[in-house]
Parts: structure tokens; sequence; C-alpha cells
């Protein structure tokens, strides 16, 4: 029988029919499981998957507020901030770093400094995707050369930025402080919101104190991106807000001025307002470029500034902390007067040294052969050591601990000064807990002409002599004098914490300023020759400090001695005498006499602000007078 006779055409047909009826079932149920899920998609969670494809396409970026300026009294700028080019790099857009960073290196000079501090930075704390500096401040040609190769750097760009600029360097390095780029350790202490997008902070003075104000508030922006992260427009904007503006007390042309007498010497210079208690200057010489500090100081500048032996990185007008000298006997007449352990008239027998006890340890005058019978008016215009010397042992160390705490010794009285050093006020309970020895009556001999345990700065100085010439009035040292915005200066600058100082008799104010006025105009005056030929009057008071410790009968000879370890020179004095506009004090180091060397610069700096600035060819330094002199 054929092989056809056996086939079952419509049992095939039927088994074609199911299979293609099981087929087109998987087929509208697969199809319909696209659409249920198309549906689902495009309907049900359209606006999560709208917002997730914005992300994709979107990006908040960060937009950082301009730092806010900062002004001298007449309106002169001190820091501002200009548009500089660097070059970032974006690492998670870079598909070889070390290829990258080696094509950067031929196209541009990059330091191994620069590469080293780049890769520090991606292994600290930072947002996805974020570029990094690698090297600041290209030039023009540097520019272009990476827009030529921009195709063969994926992740490269050159990025503009505002970065802080002082326009006078060194000459307000130490008043001002500066910014640098933020660390790890400030990274920890600020607002990760507000700083978003800011690279620099304020490391030191008022960009430090005022930080804060200076900084503002950071901004954002939407922008479209491609595929690449490459931004195609902003979609929308918040706007930052500026920093607020800061008007100083500080006056330009009178801390030019001071930078310009002490020019190749050592020292500083504070000048205060005993009205305000605003600090007109504020120089410690030598000072150093702060500009250097903002992008990252090179490992070579630094080292040749922190190297220096006359340590420019160091501000003596704050952290200086030296024996005060003879600068405090006006302070110790104070003292005496009002504790009634002498008075106007008493004198008192100098043969040319003092003795605690006869026979014992002579503790010497600078006049070798001493100044007879003197009062105090005397004993300040010429200033006899002696007369102090009394005065001081019967005082005692508590009495004159009191009255020095008045005057602001001891502590840091400024309001808005950041970084200014206490000082030392010795005290018994001090010697006790640092030297474990009582305190002897020889300290108090030592302590009564400013030497021996006693340290203070000039900032200290000047203010406690400004506690002089407003006759008790306390005004303690500030630098901001406005703020250019909304808020009130009272509501930024911190509150006064010192109360007046009153007199049993407040006529002992104007006996001592008296006194003071002899040293500048009196006929035996010590400082009498910067005093001649003013059209004002004023006090002062000179000072020479020792820098190393003389054996009883050993004599102080300068040509002899080297000259980091001659007497320190120092002034203090206001101008004029009966209507105060300026007090100031003067350190030069190692200047020898401070009647030779400290007071003519301060008779330079009354004379400028009194009677007019000199012009600049006209100021004579003070490397060219002789480092001897009388006290």
């Amino acid at each position: 029988m054929p092989w056809g006779e056996f086939k079952d055409t419509a049992a095939e047909r039927r088994l074609f029919q199911r299979r293609s009826l099981v087929a087109l079932a998987i087929v509208l149920l697969m199809l319909g499981g696209l659409v249920a899920r198309m549906y689902q998609l495009q309907v049900v969670e359209h606006d999560t998957y709208t917002t997730l494809s914005d992300k994709n396409r979107v990006q908040v970026q960060s937009v950082p507020p301009t730092r806010g300026l900062i002004y001298d009294r007449n309106d002169t700028l001190l820091a501002e901030n200009r548009p500089v080019f660097s070059v970032t790099i974006v690492p998670e857009r870079v598909p070889d770093l070390e290829a990258t960073l080696a094509t950067l290196s031929r196209l541009l000079s990059v330091s191994e400094e620069d590469v080293e501090r780049f890769k520090r930075r991606m292994h600290e704390p930072r947002r996805p995707y974020q570029a990094l500096p690698l090297r600041y401040d290209l030039n023009e040609q540097e520019i272009a050369a990476l827009a030529v190769h921009r195709h063969e750097l994926p992740g490269v760009e050159v990025a503009a930025e505002l970065v802080r600029y002082y326009p006078h360097g060194e000459i307000t390095s130490h008043a001002l402080g500066y910014v640098g780029r933020i660390n790890r350790e400030e990274l920890q202490r600020i607002d990760p919101v507000n700083y978003a997008g800011t690279n620099y902070i304020g490391k030191s003075g008022i960009e430090s104190f005022y930080e804060d104000k200076l900084h503002g508030k950071v901004g954002y922006q939407h922008v479209e991106t491609n595929a690449r992260g490459r931004t195609l427009r902003v979609l929308s904007r918040e706007n930052p807000v500026p920093g607020e503006d800061l008007k100083l007390h500080l006056d330009l042309r009178l801390q030019k001025l001071a930078y310009q007498l002490l020019d190749g010497r050592r020292g500083a210079i504070v000048a205060i307002d005993p009205e305000s208690g605003g600090l007109l200057a504020l120089a410690s010489v030598p000072g150093f470029d702060a500009n250097l500090f903002v992008t990252g100081i090179s490992v070579a500048a630094y080292r040749e500034l922190s190297t220096s032996h006359d340590k420019p990185l160091f501000n003596r007008a704050l952290r200086g902390q030296y024996p005060p000298g003879s600068t405090i006997k006006p302070m110790m007449a104070v003292a005496a007067l009002d504790s009634g352990v002498t008075t106007r008239e008493r004198e008192v027998w100098d043969p040319g040294y003092f003795q605690l006890k006869s026979g014992g340890r002579r503790y010497r005058d600078w006049k070798r052969g001493g100044h007879g019978w003197v009062d105090l008016t005397r004993s300040m215009a010429e200033s006899c050591d002696i007369y102090y010397y009394d005065a001081a042992v019967r005082m005692g160390i508590d009495t004159m601990y009191e009255y020095l705490d008045q005057f602001g010794f001891g502590e840091d009285t400024s309001l808005d000064v950041r970084g200014a050093l206490p000082g030392l006020l010795p005290s018994r309970d001090w010697k006790r807990a640092t030297r474990n020895e009582p305190w002897y009556p020889g300290d108090s001999v030592n302590l009564g002409i400013g030497q021996g345990f006693m340290l203070a700065t000039p900032l200290q100085l000047a203010t406690a002599t400004a506690v002089m010439a407003n006759r008790g009035q306390w005004v303690q040292p500030r630098l901001l004098r406005d703020v250019v915005g909304d808020d009130p200066l009272a509501a930024v600058l911190p509150e006064a914490t010192r109360e007046d100082m009153v007199l049993k008799n407040q006529d002992d104010w104007e006996f001592v300023v008296d006194s003071m006025e002899e040293v500048m105009h009196g006929r035996r005056g010590t400082a009498r020759r910067s005093g001649a030929g003013a059209s004002y009057r004023m006090a002062g008071k000179t000072g020479t400090a020792q820098v190393f410790s003389l054996a009883q009968d050993e004599e102080y000879d300068a040509d002899e001695i080297r000259e980091r370890l001659r007497d320190h020179a120092l002034f203090v004095g206001f101008a004029p005498v009966d209507d105060p506009e300026i007090v100031v004090s003067v350190i030069v180091e190692n200047g020898g006499g401070g009647s030779s060397t400290a007071a003519p610069v301060a008779r330079e700096l009354f004379d400028a602000w009194i009677d007019g600035f000199p012009e600049e060819d006209e100021v004579v330094s003070i490397s060219a007078l002789p480092t001897e002199g009388d006290r």
C-alpha cells in the first residue's frame, strides 16, 4: 500500500491550527505585556523616569559668591578680586590620568609640586565630577596651547575664577592677613552648603576674623549638559549674595610711612586713634607679599621666607613679646601716685645705683654717676631708674600687678585683631606656678623699669598709652570702622569688655601726662631732640630693653656686641597733648637707644598725621641713623 494512503490530512490540519492558536496566544500575551509595560513606564511612572532622565541631562551647579572688598579709612582699596585662568581636571572624565598629566606637563609649565598637590586633593573629600585645579594663573600662550589640543584632553578645561589680590602686597600683609585654599581641617568645620564651589577661605588677620561677612552666600544654577558632561545651556539660576565690603580704620598713607621709616631694620609700629581705638597703622617690618599664599606658595619661596633670619612671616606688632623697658614708667607713675607710695613733690636720691639693703646687690641706673635728687617729673623726663626701683619696692608686686592689669598688660584686649599674644604680666602666683619660687624684692625692682619677667607687645604698649592719652578712658583696639552693607557696625564688631580707670585723684592723669611732655620738650628730656621745632606739643616716653643680661659690674658697649644682641629701642607717645589725635608705639629691634632711634620715627608719624604727609622721596629711613644714644 502506498505511503500516502496512511496520511491523515485532517488530523494534521487540526494540529496545525492548535499550534497556530497557541503561538498567536503567546504573541498576543507578550504584546499585551509589552503594552502594559509601556503603559507603566509612559503613564504610571512618567514623572519618575522624567526626573531620572533630567538628572542625566540637567545638573545643579553651585555658584560661589564674590568675596567682599576691603578699604582703608580713605576708601583706598586694600584687598580686591581679580580674574585668574587655571587649568582644571575632572578625574572621572579622564580615561588615562597619568597620560593626561604628562601631556599637560609638556604643554604647560607644570611642576612636580603642582602634580603632587593635585593628587593630594583627589584623595580629599570632594563632590563627584568636581573639577580640581592643576595650575593657576595661565598666560595667553598657555591658554592658546590648551585650546589647540583640547580634543586630545577629555576632562580638561580652562576655568576662570576671581582670586584675592592685595595691590599693596607687603605693606598690608600683617594687618590684613590673607586668604588661601581650603584645607582638610577647614572642610570639617565650614558649612559645606554655603562653601560649595568656593576654593578659598580667610587664613589670618581681618580676612579670617570677618570671614562670615566677607564670604557671602552661595548661589545655584541648573544647566543642561551633553553625554560628555559639557554644559550646553543654563536653564535657571539663583544668584549668589556677594560678601560685605569692609572699611578699616587703617590709613594706607601712615602704613606706608611706617614701612619706609623702618626700611632696612627689624621692628614694629602701632598707631591708634585715641578717640575710637581704631588702628591707624599696624606695621611689622620686614613683611611678606601676601599674594604668594593665595593660590599656593611654592616650596622654595616658603622655605626662603620661613628660614630668613629677619623672620618676615612673624607679626612683630601683635606677636612680638618684648621687655617694655622704661616705656612703662608713666603707668608705674600713675600706680605709685594713686596707691600713695609717692607724691608729686617727693624726691629720691640717685647716686647711680639702688640697693635693697646696705651692702647688697647694686641695681644700676642708666646714668653711671646718677641724677642726684629727683622728683617724679624729673625722673620721667630723664628716665631715672632709681626713682622707679624705689617706687616698685614700696608698692610690691600685688599693687603693681593690679594697676598694670588695668592698663591691659598680660592679656589681649583687642576687639577684632586676630593672632595677638597676651604678653606676660608676672605675679606672685605666676612665679610660684611656673618656677616654684616665691616672689623676691629683687623681682619687684626689675619690674619697676619694665625688665625681668615682664613682656609686652607693641600693640599692648600702644593700648596702654592710649589709656594715658585719654586720662583713664578705655578704647579697645579695633581695625573695623564700617561695614559697607546692611549690617550695622554694632552688630558686627565684638562688644567692649574693659572699664575705665578711675583714680582717687583724677588730676594725677594730667600730672603724669605733663611729665611725659617734659620728656619731649623739657630742657633735660631724653627725647628733646625729637620734640624740638614741632608746631604742637607731644607727650612720650623712650625706652631701652636689654636683649641679654649683664653682670653686676659689667658695662654695656654697643660697639663690641653683635648687632642682634644690642638693646631694643622703644618709644610710646601721643600728640597733641591736650587733645590727642594719634597714639604711637615704636620698637626697633637691636636699635640701641630709644631716644636716638625710636623717638625720631614717632616724630615723623606725628608730623605726618597732624601737619600733613610728606612726599615719598622726602622720607628718611632710620637705617641711616646711629644705633647708640641715651635713654
